[in-house]
C-alpha cells in the first residue's frame, strides 16, 4: 500500500533508491557507462548555491524539466567532480547527480550549449516550474552533492577522504574513519489556543510577512521538547501538548523540517527581539482570509512551496 501524498515541496520522491546496490560496485560501475543512464549536472558559482541543469519549456505553460543528459558526456563534463547514485526510476534507468562546476562556463560546454540553463532549485520550487516529483529528486541530488563538497577531509585525523558505496559514505584511507551523509532535523511549529495561531515575524523579513516559528533539535532532545523550548524561547509561550503534522526535506543544505502543532496555555507572549521581532495571534478566520488573498494588508503568510503554509492552512481548514 501508497504512502498518503506528502503535501510539502522537496517530497514524495518516487525513485527506487536502491541501497542494497551502493555496495556493488560492479553494478555502480556498469550503470555509470550504461546508454540508458541518466546524469542530471550541477554547478556551483562563488557566492552561489547549487544549481541543476533545467531545459526550457517545450511549449508555453507546460513547465520546464530537468536536463537529464547520457552517460557519455560526463567525464568531460565533470572531470574529478563527485557522481553520486540516486536510484532507479519507473522504466528501470540508473540515476545520478554529478558536479561539474570544475569545467569553466559549463552552460556554454557543447555538450550542453543553447539546450538549458543551471537554475536556482528554491526560485523553480516557488514558481512551480518544476514537477513535485523531479523537485523532490533534485532536493536529494543537491543534498548529496554539497554534503561531498563540505566533507572532503577526515574529521578525525584530517587526511583527504575518499567518497564510497555509490556516494552514501566517506572513508578515510589514513584512520580509516567512516563518514556518513547527514541531516539536521528542525522543528517548525504552529502554536494554538482555541480559535486563534500565533506566527511571528523577523526584521529581515519583507514587511507584512509572518511565519511559524522554528528552530534546530539539539542532542538528547526530542521532538516534542524542541517544539517546547524553542516556543518558549522565542516568544514565552508555554504548550502543554504537540501534535505532528508533516515532514519536509529541506536542501539547504540538507534539513528535515518536522512540521508540528502545539496547543498553548494561553495567548500571553514575549518576543525575544533576537530571533523575532514581532508577534501576533490570527483568529481562525484571519487566516483563511489571508490564505484566500483577501486579508486586510497588514500581513502575508509564506507560499505554498514552504511548510509553514501547510501548517497554517491545516489550522484555517479547522484540522489543527
Amino acid at each position: 500500500m501508497a504512502l498518503p501524498e506528502n503535501p510539502n515541496i522537496f517530497a514524495n520522491n518516487p525513485l527506487d533508491r536502491a541501497s542494497y546496490r551502493r555496495t556493488d560496485k560492479a553494478w555502480i560501475e556498469e550503470q555509470l557507462a550504461a546508454p540508458t543512464s541518466l546524469f542530471v549536472p550541477f554547478r556551483r558559482l562563488p557566492k552561489r548555491d547549487w544549481e541543476p541543469f533545467v531545459l526550457p519549456e517545450a511549449a508555453p505553460s507546460q513547465g520546464k524539466d530537468i536536463g537529464w543528459i547520457p552517460a557519455s558526456l560526463i567525464p568531460e563534463l565533470a572531470g574529478d567532480g563527485c557522481t553520486v547514485f540516486l536510484g532507479i526510476n519507473k522504466r528501470g534507468k540508473a540515476l545520478f547527480a554529478a558536479d561539474v562546476s570544475d569545467t569553466k562556463d559549463a552552460e556554454n560546454h557543447p555538450a550542453l550549449k543553447g539546450q538549458g540553463a543551471f537554475e536556482d532549485l528554491r526560485g523553480l520550487a516557488m514558481a512551480g516550474e518544476i514537477t513535485p516529483t523531479e523537485l523532490a529528486i533534485m532536493a536529494q541530488a543537491k543534498s548529496m552533492i554539497d554534503w561531498h563538497s563540505r566533507h572532503g577531509f577526515c574529521s578525525v585525523c584530517g587526511h583527504k577522504s575518499e567518497m564510497a558505496e555509490a556516494g552514501y559514505k566517506r572513508q578515510c584511507p589514513s584512520c580509516k574513519a567512516e563518514h556518513f551523509p547527514r541531516t539536521d532535523p528542525v522543528v517548525i511549529m504552529l502554536a494554538v489556543h482555541g480559535e486563534k495561531c500565533f506566527l511571528g515575524r523577523q526584521k529581515i523579513w519583507p514587511k507584512g510577512m509572518h511565519s511559524a516559528l522554528a528552530g534546530f533539535v539539539e542532542p538528547g532532545e526530542s521532538i516534542e521538547e524542541a517544539v517546547a523550548r524553542e516556543l518558549d524561547e522565542e516568544a514565552g509561550l508555554k504548550v502543554s501538548s504537540v501534535s505532528y503534522h508533516s515532514t519536509q526535506p529541506w536542501p539547504y543544505p540538507s534539513s528535515l523540517m518536522i512540521g508540528c502543532h502545539a496547543v498553548a496555555d494561553s495567548e500571553a507572549f514575549e518576543v525575544d527581539g533576537i530571533e523575532l521581532s514581532e508577534g501576533r495571534w490570527f483568529t481562525r478566520d484571519e487566516a483563511k482570509a489571508i490564505l484566500d488573498g483577501k486579508g486586510d494588508g497588514t500581513a502575508w503568510f509564506p507560499p505554498p512551496f514552504a511548510i509553514a503554509h501547510q501548517l497554517i492552512k491545516a489550522f484555517a481548514e479547522g484540522k489543527a
